[in-house]
């Protein structure tokens, strides 16, 4: 048997963070092995987690190097600007638990924006390109692959590359100026400058670029990538199929929801047919399960369904499976942003592979209605379509009145396992190595 060859993985998010940012490459490192790699991990030892998951540990491959550097960041300022409690955390996108003074948050963001390029992880940087070239040096690797954002290890990785001569794959999760909450970075020229040119650098002298959707991988290749491919997000295989459905009529959002996924539609829907069918307000229920903007939450005060709706603000990734499994529907929305055509959170896959009925509040000529339709896993309603979003619903309560469960399709997602997609990815890593140099 030949020997496995080494990939550097230079990550943020890394057990215990919890949350979908560890999710894709805690799965790809776990399957590396299997198809040729022996995946070393460089990760942050005491990040700013958002949440925390020890249950994800369990994924991590016995006997792998995982190299902790410690990191400075300027979160502990943040906290004290905004007047917040140091062990509070900091959530991502543009997402408020709570009521803050509007005028110094902004001022807040204004400056992690425009003095923080391209994100607060920046003052990592330089440590780590100068721990890991004597790091690299000692311990050879094959190739490197950086994981953003945060985008701060892709510029880590860029650095290697170019002093070390060592092949190199930059995986976009999210994309970096095309991201849905650019826009309220609130930046001047020059910072919006900076980060469209550390963009460029970083996408043009990386041999390859791989994102999660399509659309993301042919918009790097016309901005000069000289490779791309999309390798989605996926599913792994930690589905129980004997899980006992709810007896209620369950609605299921599992995940985070920022300011951009408040769609008045499902609050009116959910309004109106409480109002109109006694059965229907009896028997329905909408699970929110993790971090909800403090906006959802005046959205349902104000509509009136407070009895019907559960918020629940953490939940760890095992629970939060079982969860998805045992809703009667899944709920997911999507981000009405100018990019909302095509994300596809890791989210998405999960659901597929939960195998209940997805509804979906987005656009309806996007990725993601692509793949509900081609896999008959559910049904995408346009950010408007208040009537469709009530005559769906309602059609599925009838269902689960006359039947006590919903029945899904759910056509070709086995090429969405996690363990497919890491052969892809690793068949990225063999073409990088075998071309690089030629």
């Amino acid at each position: 048997m030949s020997a496995l060859k080494k990939v550097l993985v230079i990550t943020y998010y890394w057990p215990p963070s919890g949350g979908a940012g560890v999710q894709r490459w805690l799965k790809f490192v776990k399957y590396f092995r299997d198809f040729g790699y022996e995946p070393i991990v460089y990760t942050p030892s005491n990040p700013e987690m958002p949440v925390e998951d020890s249950s994800l540990a369990k994924d991590i491959p016995q006997g792998i190097t995982i190299i902790q550097q410690p990191i400075w960041e300027p979160y502990s300022w943040y906290k004290r600007w905004v007047g917040v409690k140091p062990t509070e955390k900091i959530n991502t996108g543009f997402l408020s638990e709570s009521e803050k003074p509007k005028k110094t948050e902004n001022i807040g963001v204004w400056i992690r924006g425009n003095f923080f390029i391209p994100d607060a992880r920046c003052f990592w940087i330089q440590p780590s390109v100068k721990f890991l070239k004597k790091y690299l040096q000692e311990n050879p690797v094959d190739i490197i692959a950086s994981t953003g954002p945060p985008h701060s290890m892709h510029l880590i990785a860029q650095q290697l590359q170019e002093s070390l001569n060592i092949p190199w794959v930059a995986d976009f999760r999210d994309p970096w100026t095309n991201i849905d909450f650019y826009d309220q970075l609130r930046l001047t020229s020059w910072a919006d400058k900076k980060h469209h040119r550390l963009e460029l650098e970083v996408i043009q002298k990386a041999q390859f670029v791989t994102t999660v959707t399509q659309n993301d991988a042919e918009d790097f290749l016309k901005k000069g990538a000289q490779k791309t491919l999309c390798i989605p997000n996926g599913y792994d295989d930690e589905f129980n199929p004997n899980v006992q459905v709810d007896s209620d009529f369950s609605l299921v959002h599992v995940g985070s929801i920022p300011p951009a996924r408040n769609h008045d539609i499902l609050w009116k829907a959910i309004q109106n047919l409480c109002q109109s069918h006694p059965a229907f307000s009896a028997h329905f229920k909408l699970r929110l399960i993790g971090k909800t903007d403090i906006s959802i939450r005046k959205s349902i005060a104000q509509h009136r369904i407070e009895k019907q709706c559960e918020i629940i603000e953490y939940m760890n990734h095992a629970d939060a499976i079982h969860a998805q499994q045992s809703a009667q529907m899944l709920l997911l929305l999507v981000n009405n942003s100018g990019n909302a055509k095509s994300i596809l959170t890791g989210k998405f896959f999960e659901y597929l592979a939960a195998q209940r009925p997805i509804v979906a509040i987005g656009p309806e000529d996007g990725e993601m209605n692509r793949i509900l339709q081609d896999s008959g896993a559910g049904s995408c309603i346009d950010f408007e379509n208040q009537k469709k979003l009530e005559s769906l619903l309602l059609a599925n309560f009838n269902t689960y009145q006359d039947q006590g469960k919903l029945n899904v399709q759910n056509r070709g997602i086995e090429k969405y396992s996690r363990k497919n997609l890491t052969f892809q990815m690793s068949q990225v890593f063999n073409q990088v190595i075998d071309q690089y140099g030629k």
